[in-house]
């Protein structure tokens, strides 16, 4: 006995610890030495192979959470015994995919597993955090119960390290990461879509395991034999490198703070059924950074100091950042301490350079302690700001935003086509390095954003009137929205002869609201108590647009006034000013993006940017049609949550829409432009356009909004044979004066009659419940027995009537060949068995 414990103690001694993180990899230099003594090859009294015949001399290991060891091509976990039963958040993530299959840092699956250990295995279990009840409580038991913890994997115990202190288990994990274990790899809905039979071992591997304190990251490359890949297709196959990301969660939860719909912020739930009611509840918390007072400091904010936290919020800015952006990505980020302030905290959020490997040579953007701005190449034209949080409070525990570095090309094509007209600096295709820095900053301030909490607030940007967007001294004092975590952009309805416009959103009223209601610390109460003082601060706002929260809204608009991309409060007059100029930069394209020696490549792309931003517009007008506002109340507020748009409003869109875009818009049609960029293909780009709107505006679910509107309020609606009958009226006026019809009319009118076709033939397609699940609204009617098809027939009876009275009055033979077309359509529709 005592010869054993001294061979032990010998190892132990012996062992060459090593701190920091090592890549795996066949150019590895380090290893951890494990000398050995008396005879190796028995086992131990449990059965086990001694320390030293697992983890050999040429072990290349990496000290941290768990020491990692690679053995030739093994790889094993040394999980200290402390460690068995703690919960460990794992957030898997695609870290490099295939074209077609979303981006790199897209989230596959989070979830809370443990370790345990039994007997001679240990088993890695899901922890669900979905349902709960208080240990306290008699239904604890029961939930347990319903709640049983499934099993991912279980792993042979392979070797034992002890002292006099403590206990380390080793574990092989190689199959883990390069069998199909679905937790950590593609998920159903993705293996659906793809059709995905397998996963195929021989092109699958590990390709690194690093370890650090609190966490341990893998990537891992996965094939997958595939009937549908979405690119590659001659392979059958997709491959995926997915980065796995296993993180101690703390051992006392952070205090949680209550959600309110009334506020923006992204959220984590869970279902309790030890409440106090006739019900189980589904309980929301808000995803938030643990700032707390420090003790010492609690008077001082009791009495309205500022003070700083216990622990900042720091964000590193990547070594590969180029050094002339990282000044304006750091403002970006700092540009949140006014926030903060608003909740009682001064320098809560700083931004940093990471150390140099001479300064800190174990610093890595990957090690959980530390949120980084990455800076990545890549061709994709974005930014995000995704963040990792406890699912038991909400504490956010680390967030990295991903800079990409063609997001620069995206602001270079935003700034031109909504500032060009009025300002000098966005008339180029190569922006001065000040100017772009002011664009990266304004990024960097809404990616922070989300990272604090705070989802996109889409009805932040209509409070401001549309004709204060023109005032110099308004915008400048108030920006271009309360928010900046709308999708406001920049100032298109600003014209030339206003002046010294701003031309961006700042942190706002509304963030430094938001940032308070989350944030600012109530001493002495629990959250349940937290609530009524929580209600009140948002009172205190109630009715003051400035103040509102309006979702994102995925799929169809239904609420006009919680858009992306608008500006102000009047989506007709302030489109009317966007499009006056669009106007002014059509003609100037050649000129502003020419660059001697250079092809045309930058003038079809800038013209496609004028395209897309007319085409904005127009959405932002049709959803005021059969549109429905949405404004969160609770029982102690008066008044409607959900009222219709006005009448006149709806009808001003129509009016709108027939005179920007179904009559012909002419201004789009530069041929100095065409010649230089396309051989082919305006006429095809107008009646697209035209049609997509007709399509949006002739929507199943738009047409029932209308009919329970005029339902609900009578005259004072605008109603389905209101629209109907401007959109006929409107789209067939030359039916109606005897004009001669052109090429894109005839275009549109085809367009027409074949949405009527579809309405009379299709039903309401069925959102997949994945889409319900992401929030993806739609309006549901059961076509067939509603009024949409008889409308719809009278209408097309109406048109056809009118088309025979006509007929013969214009001399243009084109005309009278597309006119006797559309009867012949009409009647295959209003007949088709005949």
């Amino acid at each position: 006995m005592i010869r054993k414990q001294s061979l032990r103690l010998l190892l132990l001694a012996l062992s060459l610890s090593v701190s920091g993180c090592a890549v795996f990899n066949p150019d590895s230099k380090k290893t951890t030495a494990t000398a050995s003594a008396g005879d190796d090859s028995k086992k131990d009294k449990d059965g086990l192979k001694p320390y030293s015949k697992v983890i050999t001399k040429d072990a290349k290991s990496d000290e941290g959470l768990f020491t990692v060891h690679k053995v030739d091509n093994k790889y094993y976990y040394e999980i200290p015994d402390s460690l068995f039963n703690r919960e460990m958040l794992t957030v898997t993530r695609i870290a490099k995919t295939a074209s077609g299959i979303g981006f790199g840092g897209g989230k596959e699956n989070t979830q809370v597993n443990r370790w345990q250990k039994k007997g001679d295995k240990v088993l890695l279990r899901v922890v669900s955090y979905n349902i709960y009840a208080a240990d306290s409580l008699p239904i604890h038991e029961a939930v347990v119960n319903s709640n049983f913890e499934p099993i991912i994997q279980s792993f042979d115990v392979k070797t034992v390290r002890k002292d006099s202190i403590h206990s380390n288990t080793v574990i092989d994990v190689t199959d883990l990461y390069t069998k199909d274990v679905q937790a950590l790899g593609l998920q159903d809905d993705s293996r659906k879509r793809y059709k995905i039979s397998r996963l195929d071992e021989s092109r699958s591997y590990i390709d690194t395991i690093r370890s650090y304190p609190r966490n341990i990251e893998i990537r891992h490359v996965k094939t997958y034999n595939a009937g549908d890949p979405p690119s590659n297709a001659s392979t059958g196959s997709i491959s995926l490198e997915f980065s796995n990301s296993m993180i101690l969660l703390p051992k006392v939860p952070m205090d949680r703070r209550y959600y309110d719909q009334r506020v923006g912020w992204f959220t984590t739930g869970q279902t309790d059924y030890g409440l106090d009611a006739q019900k189980s509840e589904t309980l929301r918390y808000l995803d938030r950074w643990r700032l707390e007072v420090k003790p010492e400091d609690m008077e001082k904010f009791k009495n309205g100091e500022l003070v700083e936290p216990k622990k900042q919020i720091v964000y590193y800015i990547d070594r590969a950042t180029p050094e002339k952006w990282r000044p304006y990505i750091k403002q970006g980020i700092e540009d949140w301490q006014k926030a903060f302030e608003a909740a009682g905290f001064k320098n809560a959020i700083i931004a940093k350079d990471a150390p140099t490997p001479e300064e800190d040579p174990d610093w890595s953007p990957e090690d959980v302690r530390y949120s980084v701005v990455r800076y990545l190449a890549s061709p994709i034209p974005n930014a995000n700001g995704p963040h990792v949080s406890d699912p038991r409070s909400g504490e956010i525990l680390e967030s990295d935003i991903n800079w990409y570095h063609n997001v620069m090309t995206l602001l270079r094509n935003w700034f031109f086509v909504q500032t060009a007209a009025i300002n000098d600096d966005a008339k180029n295709v190569k922006f001065k390095d000040e100017v772009m820095g002011r664009l990266i900053r304004f990024v960097s301030s809404h990616e922070v954003g989300h990272t604090l909490g705070l989802p996109h607030n889409m009805g932040s940007s209509p409070a401001y009137a549309v004709e204060d967007l023109r005032d110099p001294e308004f915008t400048k004092k108030y920006g271009t929205a309360p928010s900046i975590m709308d999708y406001a952009r920049f100032n298109y309805i600003a014209q030339p002869e206003d002046g010294d416009v701003a031309l961006m959103p700042n942190i706002g009223p509304y963030d430094k609201y938001a940032i308070r209601w989350g944030y600012r610390p109530i001493p002495g109460k629990t959250p349940k108590e937290e609530k009524p003082i929580l209600d009140k601060w948002i009172l205190e706002h109630a009715g003051d647009p400035v103040y509102r929260f309006g979702k994102q809204q995925t799929g169809g608009v239904i609420d006009p006034s919680s858009q992306t991309e608008d500006l102000g409060d009047d989506a007709m007059l302030a489109s009317e000013y966007g499009i006056k100029n669009l106007k002014r930069i059509v003609p100037n394209l050649i000129n502003w993006t020419s660059e001697e020696g250079k092809d045309y490549e930058d003038l079809d792309d800038l013209y496609g940017q004028v395209l897309s931003q007319f085409n904005r517009y127009m959405g932002h007008v049709a959803a005021n049609i059969g549109g429905i506002y949405e404004n969160y109340k609770t029982y102690d507020q008066e008044g409607a949550v959900y009222t219709h748009v006005p009448k006149k409003k709806q009808e001003r869109a129509m009016a709108f829409l027939q005179k920007q875009l179904f009559d012909t818009p002419e201004w789009l049609i530069n041929q100095d432009i065409f010649n230089k960029v396309e051989y082919d293909g305006n006429i095809e780009r107008i009646r697209s356009m035209q049609q997509r709107a007709l399509n949006n505006i002739m929507d199943f679910g738009r047409m029932q909004r209308l009919m329970e509107n005029e339902e609900i309020n009578g005259k004072e609606a605008y109603s389905l044979l209101d629209m109907m009958n401007d959109l006929r009226k409107g789209i067939w006026s030359e039916v109606y004066s005897g004009k001669k019809i052109d090429r894109y009319r005839r275009n549109l009118q085809r367009a027409y009659i074949d949405r009527m076709e579809y309405l009379m033939t299709e039903d309401q397609k069925e959102l997949p419940p994945r889409y319900r699940e992401w929030g993806v609204a739609q309006t549901d009617v059961n076509v067939a027995q509603s009024d949409i098809r008889p409308v719809v027939r009278g209408e097309l009876t109406s048109l056809q009537r009118q088309i025979r009275n006509s007929l013969y009055s214009s001399g243009d033979t084109l005309t009278r060949y597309h006119l006797q077309d559309i009867l012949k359509r009409i009647d295959l529709i209003l007949n088709p068995k005949a």
